[in-house]
């Protein structure tokens, strides 16, 4: 009997990521289409793990990789539409319960960008507005102070 393994997933401007956590796999095959993603290993207890994910979006499966550590495979699937968020991982609105979102690398990009420009916009007038002070003072009177003393 085939499982499915824990997978979280997170979204940034070119790449979704997933990570399908089953340790210590063997035997990992990835396949990765332009709609969807089909994961199948043995685990330790060798238990076949099988998951089928039909995306919420198409992918570029040529720019699209997967690695393997002792803990979990990662996928990093390049999106078709770059700069356009993924408000769920599946095409089908309802979420398995093997699929959470990963909320250690999740960043809400989309605002994110706006923030940045935000900030050096007012970076930028910080600097101007300490460039504009006009005609420097004139140190005349400094030289009177070192006769004082």
């Amino acid at each position: 009997m085939r499982k499915p393994a824990k997978t979280l997933w997170f979204d940034r401007p070119r790449y979704v990521f997933l990570e399908f956590c089953v340790e210590n796999s063997r035997d990992v095959k990835v396949e990765i289409e332009s709609n969807k993603v089909i994961f199948s290993c043995f685990n330790e207890d060798n238990t076949p793990i099988y998951n089928v994910i039909h995306l919420y979006d198409r992918v570029q499966p040529n720019d699209s990789r997967e690695k393997r550590s002792d803990r979990s495979i990662t996928c990093f699937l390049r999106k078709w539409k770059e700069k356009v968020a993924w408000p769920r991982l599946t095409k089908e609105n309802n979420k398995p319960a093997w699929l959470s979102v990963d909320f250690d690398n999740w960043r809400d990009w989309d605002t994110e960008e706006e923030g940045e420009m935000a900030m050096a916009e007012h970076y930028l007038d910080l600097i101007n507005s300490v460039k504009d002070k006009g005609v420097p003072p004139s140190m005349d009177d400094l030289e009177d102070l070192d006769e004082d003393m």
